[in-house]
């Protein structure tokens, strides 16, 4: 099978797994939603053979895999969605960090801007959980916001490394940032407000983000690019 077949295949599942959120056709998500990542760890297994960095990048989707279906269940477990996403990140954060990082000016104004933007999403998310009665989950929910920054500051630190070409380092950061949206999205939409069709705004960016991530993985580890 081609692998850019499996690609597109997977471009396909994902639009109408965002055809079935707007429409409300919760019982097709139960195929679509967990497809996709099927499709792209398939796609990532065929050009890669799962070696090296790569295979940190395979675990994270299997881990991603995990926390779609703990968060599908008829009776949600969240806590165990939480925490298969929190090991998908940390798999992630190894794949893209093979070496220490530069310290430079770059890469400390990337750690300032991440930690300002995790410190305002979690005083926001932070006191919806204590408004809606939810205060248990504070520590859980605080930890992973640590870890999916930390996430998205390890794939931004592509962007400085020279090693890293421009497209995939683009493509690896921009993939990051969406998965981290796609969190944020959630995780407002649940503790502090409704957001408007934010169920499928989390989906697309979820989806399109973790394709971009190991596409951009994929093109760096295999030097395609």
């Amino acid at each position: 099978m081609r692998p850019d077949f499996i690609l597109w295949l997977a471009l396909v599942i994902a639009i109408l797994d965002w055809i079935g959120v707007a429409r409300g056709w919760r019982r097709s998500g139960y195929f679509t939603k967990p497809g996709v990542i099927l499709a792209l760890f398939l796609w990532l297994s065929l050009v890669s053979g799962l070696h090296g960095q790569l295979a940190w990048f395979a675990i994270g989707l299997l881990c991603s895999l995990a926390g779609d279906v703990f968060l599908m269940l008829p009776h949600e477990q969240f806590l165990a969605g939480l925490l298969a996403f929190l090991l998908a990140h940390l798999a992630y954060i190894v794949g893209f960090t093979p070496d220490p990082p530069p310290i430079n000016l770059a890469s400390l104004i990337l750690a300032l801007l991440v930690i300002l933007n995790a410190s305002l999403i979690a005083g926001r998310i932070v006191a919806g959980l204590q408004s809606t009665g939810n205060a248990r989950l504070k520590i859980p929910i605080l930890t992973y916001v640590v870890i999916i920054n930390l996430m998205l500051f390890s794939a931004a630190l592509t962007l400085v490394r020279a090693e890293w070409a421009a497209l995939p380092a683009l493509l690896a950061t921009a993939g990051a940032y969406l998965f981290f949206l796609s969190d944020t999205i959630l995780g407002l939409n649940k503790f502090v407000a409704p957001i408007r069709y934010g169920q499928l705004l989390v989906r697309v960016t979820y989806q399109v983000g973790q394709g971009l991530i190991i596409i951009g993985a994929a093109l760096h580890y295999l030097g395609r690019i």
